[in-house]
């Protein structure tokens, strides 16, 4: 197919892809599915003066697959001030360039946000192009409440720093979506199940709109259990992990002195007593005063 034609076939019909007016395209891509591409996508793909991609290899496959063919610019977590200048240089002209993430919508855990706010800044034309997410496709299917949710990201990866994290997500009053890497999976829901509660009602949602897609639906506790099962029976979870979090019980505010000390029991492993005590304390809702002095005569107790 011709590059000056920059038009492509999709089951029968041509669509024509005009040059784009000026601007910064921010382009969702599929996250698993490539049917998940909508039509005007793909028109901004082809019409774009340039695609701004994570890695040229992921991009170059969906644009193979749907006949696109434009220039490809890498822009990720690596790109400087100075890279960002040269991008848009050419849209303060009246070129036009479309940003697309690996999978879904660009600026959600990807890089961007720097980008679109120098755009911004210069008076350079943001125009978004929505299309699939998994945080979406995962609130939707993990069937918990829907109508406030609390995207929080990546968890830190080292346990001290995730139970602080953690520790701050738990008076959220609305459903938490979180991402997680299938090695740090099992470990997490430890952390979420002893900060959160065990039977806080959560989602496991596994690579989203692929081939083996599954939704494993049930408490944060048992999660925790299965997967850790399955890790000691040498069952490696793979592929792309959303977390689900239903909202906390609104009748169950302040823990009573027993889910204190379980709390502090298990942040107390690995957290010093201040940060322990922060964690619960936001977990839970109690006075962090009191929370503290139970850390302390807790921490003595575990003392040789």
């Amino acid at each position: 197919m011709s590059d000056d034609l920059r038009s492509f076939q999709i089951r029968g019909s041509v669509l024509s892809a005009e040059p784009l007016a000026a601007g910064l395209y921010l382009v969702a891509t599929p996250i698993g599915h490539l049917g998940d591409f909508t039509v005007r996508a793909m028109e901004t793909l082809a019409g774009a003066d340039v695609i701004l991609c994570e890695d040229r290899r992921v991009t170059q496959k969906l644009m193979r697959h749907y006949g696109i063919k434009r220039p490809l610019v890498t822009y990720n977590d690596h790109s400087t001030d100075a890279d960002r200048e040269r991008v848009l240089a050419p849209l303060r002209d009246g070129g036009s360039a479309a940003l697309v993430s690996d999978a879904g919508t660009p600026l959600v855990s990807d890089p961007g946000y720097r980008l679109v706010g120098d755009a911004v800044e210069a008076g350079i034309a943001v125009i978004p192009v929505p299309g699939a997410s998994s945080v979406l496709a995962a609130l939707g299917g993990a069937g918990l409440p829907t109508s406030r949710f609390f995207f929080a990201g990546f968890l830190p990866p080292k346990s001290v720093a995730r139970k602080k994290a953690i520790g701050e997500l738990a008076s959220v009053a609305a459903t938490l979506v979180l991402f997680e890497s299938p090695r740090r999976l099992a470990s997490a829901l430890d952390d979420l199940s002893a900060i959160l509660g065990a039977d806080r009602p959560a989602s496991v949602c596994r690579e989203l709109t692929k081939l083996y897609e599954t939704f494993n639906r049930s408490t944060l506790g048992e999660l925790a259990a299965h997967y850790h099962a399955r890790s000691d029976a040498g069952r490696t979870v793979k592929g792309e992990i959303v977390i689900v979090i239903g909202p906390p019980d609104p009748q169950a505010n302040l823990a009573d002195d027993d889910e204190i000390d379980r709390q502090l029991t298990g942040a107390l492993v690995d957290m010093s007593v201040r940060d322990a005590a922060d964690a619960v304390t936001a977990a839970t809702g109690r006075p962090r005063r009191d929370v503290y002095a139970r850390a302390l005569v807790l921490k003595d107790r575990k003392a040789p």
